[in-house]
């Protein structure tokens, strides 16, 4: 049993020194165009629904999740926020989502919003607390409350439903990047007024390369 034991720590010790050796040479490629193998994503994917499904578990989502006022306010944060990785009715794809590995869900797909509390419940707290290593912010960091979180998410519910007219007029009647948490930003000579403390609002930007 004895000798059972140091062959097994032996084997251990071994496989530690040449996964150093491994790490420490460069070889893992980390760049986000080389997938991991199917196994390795696997695996991932596995861990992350298991820590999310438990983090979230608690969570009751709000009796009026289906309120129209709900969607209207969701809609602009979800054109501001999201909709560069999530998509949007009509849209095949986004120049910043073709760079990102694993790349984000398409929201705007059917069946890609269902109806029970626990999505409900799961979508909030991904939202509110973001994924690690998968460019998913944790919003609640940049300042969105738990209101603001729980309209995003009656958005993203009936999002797929929409048509790309039915989408741009819900944006179109939404308050637009708007949410409460934001601190006013700090004014310098030439720079735009600061926002309010109790939300913030802006339009998207155009940019060129």
């Amino acid at each position: 049993m004895k000798q059972f034991f140091l062959g097994a720590a032996s084997v251990i010790g071994l496989g530690t020194i040449a996964g150093y050796g491994l790490l420490q040479s460069g070889a893992i490629d980390f760049a986000a165009d080389s997938p991991h193998s199917s196994g390795t994503t696997w695996f991932i994917e596995w861990a992350r629904e298991q820590s999310v499904a438990k983090q979230a578990k608690d969570i009751v989502p709000p009796a009026d999740l289906a309120s129209e006022e709900r969607i209207r306010r969701g809609a602009g944060n979800f054109e501001a926020m999201c909709v560069g990785c999530h998509l949007s009715p009509g849209v095949g794809n986004s120049e910043i989502r073709k760079g990102l590995y694993p790349s984000p869900p398409n929201l705007s797909q059917a069946g890609a919003a269902s109806d029970d509390q626990k999505a409900d419940a799961r979508r909030f707290w991904i939202i509110k607390h973001g994924i690690k290593g998968s460019g998913m912010p944790a919003w609640a960091q940049g300042g969105m409350d738990d209101e603001a979180i729980w309209n995003l998410v009656a958005f993203i519910k009936t999002l797929p439903k929409l048509s790309a007219a039915e989408y741009q007029a819900h944006v179109a009647a939404s308050e637009g990047h708007s949410h409460a948490g934001m601190e006013p930003a700090e004014s310098t000579p030439g720079s735009a007024k600061p926002h309010d403390h109790e939300g913030h609002s802006h339009s998207p930007h155009k940019h060129s390369h």
